[in-house]
């Protein structure tokens, strides 16, 4: 991408949309294209259509999604379902129709089924069956995926799909109910400090395990992945199955490769907000899927690894919260 190349962010206030502006201004391009929900709704078919044919964005970020945690994926099925089919036909459709150059869909490891071998690899997709948790939203992903492939191959366009393993890191949700496990842990711990609480409750049994990628780093994951030369990118937009005999989607899995348990997680956590109580499980609530570990074989061979450690992404994390709690 050319420094002055017209790039719109879709979904840029995220916690995913906000890392990659800041990633993309760090490395010095200048010509950044944004709108809120207030200003587009990208939901909206004829609205998504207008905006493409205004600004002629040559390269698509696409990180606008409906997103939350077992709480919030339980209590509105239908709304992540719905505004994710909607958003992603709309922006991919559009892209198509304007002559966008590059778009990068983001997803979510949640799209490998409940019970896929560890590590995931890419073309575990679609080989067994999903976690009813966040069923809606994986088929939303999974659909998007398909539609970056399917037009690929009758239009070929050039759309990759890259799943990001758990996210958490500055501009994240941190909701009481609706959000992730790393900000509602971050709150949970900061908020029982601050009571001088003598326990903190953690969902499930604690031994469900999760792999965790700082969103700085899966920001210039994106950046990379976009930057890579055509004979690099290319090999990544998998092939025409009808062609090639062999089911290789345009999907790249981002993460740290490694994973910890709830349990270990719960008491890194309570060592960065500093809290002294005890931590208790409550074992009636949801573990979600057992294991959720990202096989990042061909994005290192890309020439991209995570730099972040988890501790170090959590202190960062903290701050970040800390000083929107304090204002």
């Amino acid at each position: 991408m050319e420094k002055h190349a017209r790039i719109y962010i879709a979904g840029h206030r995220g916690l995913v949309g906000s890392a990659i502006v800041r990633q993309l201004q760090a490395q010095g391009y200048t010509n950044l294209i944004c709108r809120t929900h207030a200003e587009l709704d990208l939901t909206d078919a004829q609205a998504t259509d207008a905006f493409f044919a205004a600004e002629k964005p040559e390269y698509v970020f696409l990180a606008a999604a409906k997103v939350g945690g077992i709480v919030a994926n339980n209590t509105y099925p239908a709304e992540f379902i719905r505004d994710n089919l909607a958003i992603q036909t709309n922006v991919i459709h559009a892209a198509w129709k304007h002559g966008v150059t590059r778009l990068l869909f983001l997803g979510s490891s949640c799209i490998y089924p409940k019970l896929a071998p560890q590590p995931m690899k890419e073309e575990h997709l679609l080989t067994g069956a999903l976690e009813p948790t966040n069923r809606p939203y994986a088929l939303a992903k999974i659909a998007g995926i398909e539609m970056c492939w399917s037009y690929n191959r009758q239009y070929d366009t050039k759309y990759l799909a890259a799943m990001p393993t758990n996210l958490y890191g500055p501009g994240d949700n941190y909701h009481p109910e609706n959000s992730h496990v790393i900000p509602a842990l971050l709150r949970k711990f900061h908020e029982a400090k601050q009571s001088e609480s003598q326990s903190v409750t953690v969902w499930g049994t604690g031994t469900p395990r999760r792999e965790f990628l700082y969103s700085d780093d899966m920001a210039e994951a994106c950046v990379h992945l976009m930057n890579l030369r055509d004979v690099d990118y290319d090999k990544l937009l998998g092939s025409d199955e009808s062609k090639s005999g062999k089911f290789e989607p345009p999907l790249v899995n981002v993460g740290v490769g490694e994973d910890i348990t709830i349990c270990e997680l719960a008491e890194l956590v309570k060592a960065v907000v500093g809290y002294e109580g005890e931590i208790v499980f409550d074992t009636s609530k949801p573990n979600g899927t057992p294991r959720k570990l990202m096989d990042v074989s061909r994005l290192d061979s890309s020439g991209w690894r995570a730099k972040t450690s988890l501790k170090q992404g959590l202190q960062n994390a903290y701050a970040s919260f800390y000083d929107c709690v304090s204002v």
